[in-house]
């Protein structure tokens, strides 16, 4: 399992999170309702699950996901901040996602636009079919270049962190890929178990089953860290096959629209800065998922999740697919 300590990310910024949660405690009346835009099963879906459950504990009352793929993510996260600003309808996903909603012509919000409460970073890894060709990432990357276009990469959609790791790889090794698109990672993985696509780039979380089955065959971890599967091993870095690859931490978490009452976000500032710090249940997903253990909030959040943003929005620009400058939208270039 991959771990971030939290006092060392948080440091002042717990202080300052333990100080302002003092000011109240918030009681909610009524169910809360969670909208997770993509479909059941993904990684998102599977970390909010998780995280609900400990949330329904210190709150003493039930917490609700409602699943609404649609877009990318955008159709749902909107829903949430159009939602009466009450405090009770929250979002989830990936803080990528979030921040770049704007770069890509899906959505009006920012990521300054939340506070972020995150729970765990998930890492990409590219995996084929178990009958597909390819034994190596070496091999992929040869296949990739010898019939541009041709290879059918599975994801999430445009702006999925799927899309994002397969288009990272394609600039950073000159090749090109056919992309098909579903409504959700656990969709995208499901079509390269069944042969629909050969290849898919979503995270690990979204894989590990398939992969402990032998029904995915992982070639590389999209980053310059190897990653350990429990019950399969080790997946080599993308770095191994293309030197200096490096791709920035995609952290997803909870996200509560700005306006809502102080004493919301005061209160889960405080469940975030005690009961998530060193969360057991947190804990145990992240390794038996190949995700990363990395509870945040306030400032250190919004720090934490920008590089992946900043990364992602500029790739798209460059790519000649963003539909807004980043530049525009208080993303600067890298």
């Amino acid at each position: 399992m991959h771990s971030l300590p939290f006092g060392a990310r948080l440091g002042a910024s717990a202080l300052l999170l333990l100080a302002s949660a003092a000011q109240a405690q918030w009681q909610p009346a009524k169910p809360i309702t969670i909208i997770v835009p993509w479909a059941a099963g993904g990684s998102t879906d599977q970390v909010t699950r998780v995280t609900a459950a400990e949330l329904e504990k210190a709150l003493n009352q039930k917490v609700v996901i409602l699943n609404q793929p649609g877009a990318s993510g955008s159709v749902g996260t909107k829903n949430a901040f159009e939602a009466p600003k009450d405090g009770y309808t929250w979002a989830a996903g990936a803080a990528k996602d979030l921040g770049t909603y704007k770069v890509m012509g899906m959505g009006d919000t920012g990521v300054k636009d939340w506070h972020l409460y995150l729970n765990v970073a998930h890492i990409a890894v590219v995996g084929v079919n178990a009958d597909a060709p390819y034994k190596t990432m070496t091999e992929l990357l040869a296949a990739m270049k010898a019939r541009p276009g041709a290879v059918a990469v599975a994801t999430a959609g445009v702006n999925s962190s799927g899309h994002a790791a397969i288009e990272a790889i394609a600039r950073a090794a000159g090749v090109t890929y056919k992309h098909v698109t579903y409504d959700g990672g656990n969709p995208a993985v499901v079509s390269t178990v069944a042969g629909e696509t050969q290849v898919t780039t979503q995270l690990a979380a979204e894989q590990t089953e398939m992969i402990r089955a032998k029904r995915i065959r992982p070639l590389a971890v999209v980053g310059d860290k190897a990653l350990e599967i429990e019950g399969f091993g080790t997946v080599p870095p993308l770095s191994q096959f293309i030197p200096g690859f490096k791709d920035p931490i995609n952290y997803f978490g909870i996200f509560v629209p700005r306006g809502v009452p102080a004493e919301v976000t005061a209160t889960l500032d405080k469940i975030w800065a005690t009961s998530m710090a060193n969360n057991e249940a947190l804990k145990k997903y992240a390794q038996g998922r190949g995700a990363m253990f990395a509870p945040a909030a306030g400032d250190a959040a919004q720090t934490a999740v920008f590089p992946a943003i900043q990364a992602y929005a500029w790739t798209q620009q460059a790519a000649g697919k963003a539909k807004v400058s980043p530049d525009t939208v208080g993303i600067p270039k890298p």
